[in-house]
């Protein structure tokens, strides 16, 4: 789809009368990172994940843009989908993304696994990540999986431009936003995150009106993959 001059890779599948359960995914990854939480629901609820800008097969933004940037192509892509009232579910830079959508647009509920309140430096993350996955029993098996989907525009890879969207996106404060979304939300996160402090994940527990949190101990940043038949049935619990 182009959007805003754009050639945006998406992906729509699952039950196309239902309600769309939208998909957000984290700095340096793809739509394949999350579509491992919308297989799970494409009988019952429509399922549309997207490559954001620079990442996956998207095309890179002409001029820097931020998490705002980000979210407005959501919000355009989902207007000529005519997705109205959605679900969201987004990790880390996704859930960001989803939170600045969720405070200005009406969503039914939002599940945010990760998310940083602040940016925060995401260098080395295709690295990190590989080590978790070799560290976490009954995942293993993701590691090779993993290498050709994770840190796709790691940050030492980066064109120009994309570090400078990094940089853009690393100075956004959330916390205003978090104020305004009206919507039930849940956080999940790992309580051996060393990529989101634990102060973001009580503020934004704190600051959102109807919020739940879930703490998933001994995981990581990745925390929804570590667990992930956890998450599922957590999510699937919540959207039911």
């Amino acid at each position: 789809m182009n959007v805003d001059g754009l050639n945006i890779n998406y992906v729509d599948y699952g039950n196309k009368k239902k309600k769309a359960i939208v998909l957000l995914h984290g700095w340096g990854q793809n739509i394949e990172m999350m579509n491992m939480l919308g297989r799970p629901f494409s009988k019952d609820f429509r399922i549309i994940a997207i490559d954001f800008p620079g990442f996956g097969l998207s095309e890179e933004p002409k001029r820097v843009m931020g998490v705002d940037g980000y979210t407005k192509i959501v919000e355009d892509m989902l207007k000529v989908l005519d997705v109205k009232n959605p679900i969201l579910i987004g990790h880390s830079f996704g859930g960001r993304v989803a939170v600045k959508y969720a405070s200005r647009n009406e969503v039914e509920k939002v599940i945010l696994l990760s998310p940083a309140l602040r940016g925060h430096d995401k260098k080395g993350i295709k690295t990190r990540v590989l080590k978790t996955l070799k560290k976490v029993p009954g995942i293993k098996n993701l590691e090779g999986w993993a290498k050709n989907h994770i840190g796709s525009r790691d940050y030492k890879a980066a064109s120009p431009i994309m570090k400078q969207v990094l940089v853009q996106t690393v100075n956004e404060d959330l916390s205003d936003d978090a104020r305004k979304i009206k919507a039930p939300v849940i956080l999940i996160y790992g309580d051996q995150d060393l990529e989101v402090p634990e102060e973001d994940t009580l503020l934004y527990e704190k600051l959102i009106p109807d919020c739940g949190l879930i703490l998933y101990e001994g995981c990581t940043h990745y925390a929804y993959l570590e667990r992930l038949e956890q998450t599922i049935s957590i999510i699937n619990n919540f959207i039911r």
